[in-house]
């Protein structure tokens, strides 16, 4: 079996940063459908009314605030 730490195909995550959601160049089209569904039930848990007319980047940027307030998302598991 393959040890996938050993993939050449898979940088590093330090070599592979993620970009600022600002930075993206495709970040002013309309979120995607993983985006939208994930969005939809962040908002739901959170209690705030879903947008549907965020970009891409626009929505990256409110699961991340999402995923802070209702504590999904974190590594850890516990929210604040």
């Amino acid at each position: 079996m393959m040890n996938t730490d050993d993939n050449p195909k898979v940088p590093p995550p330090a070599l592979n940063p993620e970009k600022d959601p600002d930075e993206w160049t495709t970040g002013d089209e309309a979120m995607t459908g993983p985006q939208r569904s994930y969005l939809q039930t962040l908002c739901r848990e959170a209690g705030e009314e879903f947008n549907p007319n965020l970009t891409k980047a626009e929505a990256s940027k409110k699961i991340d605030e999402l995923q802070v307030k209702t504590g999904r998302g974190r590594d850890d598991g516990v929210a604040d």
